[in-house]
């Protein structure tokens, strides 16, 4: 697993060179609260924001769980391209744009009761035990956007 939560580049990118054609589904794309642990970049945990949820999978099978969350203001700015993505990937514009800057990754062994976690489990057949994440701030100029990625158990058998 340390190989896929410590890579640097573009996550889309490396599992076409590991699993082939991979598909985006989208499962939810709005207006929602910050979770607790992301109010830090954003808002509040009662300030809405804009989030992009969406599965990565190999044929039918879910690989990662992608979750992006950033300012809904965003949408006006820096950020305006994410609404009209569709099932395309997000990491294909991140890495495409090189005023776009990438800070560190972070990386989590998810608790069960972890919201990612269980938004995650929620597109599996069983409950998952663990669920690894990463985490990563992109900014385009003043404009922070936020992408965890929860990797599903399949991912093992790339």
């Amino acid at each position: 697993m340390r190989r896929w939560l410590t890579d640097p580049g573009s996550l889309t990118a490396r599992l076409q060179r590991h699993a082939g054609e991979i598909k985006v589904k989208v499962l939810f794309q709005g207006l929602r609260r910050a979770n607790r642990d992301e109010a830090f970049l954003l808002a509040s945990p009662a300030t809405r924001v804009m989030v992009r949820e969406v599965l990565l999978l190999r044929g039918t099978t879910p690989l990662v769980f992608a979750h992006t969350v950033f300012a809904a203001r965003g949408l006006r700015g820096a950020w305006r391209g994410i609404a009209g993505l569709g099932n395309r990937p997000l990491g294909a514009a991140l890495f495409a744009d090189p005023r776009i800057a990438r800070f560190p990754l972070r990386q989590k062994k998810l608790p069960r009761n972890h919201p990612l976690y269980l938004r995650a489990a929620a597109q599996l057949k069983k409950m998952p035990s663990p669920l690894w994440a990463r985490r990563s701030i992109f900014a385009a100029g003043k404009s922070p956007i936020l992408v965890s990625e929860v990797f599903l158990p399949a991912i093992n058998d790339l």
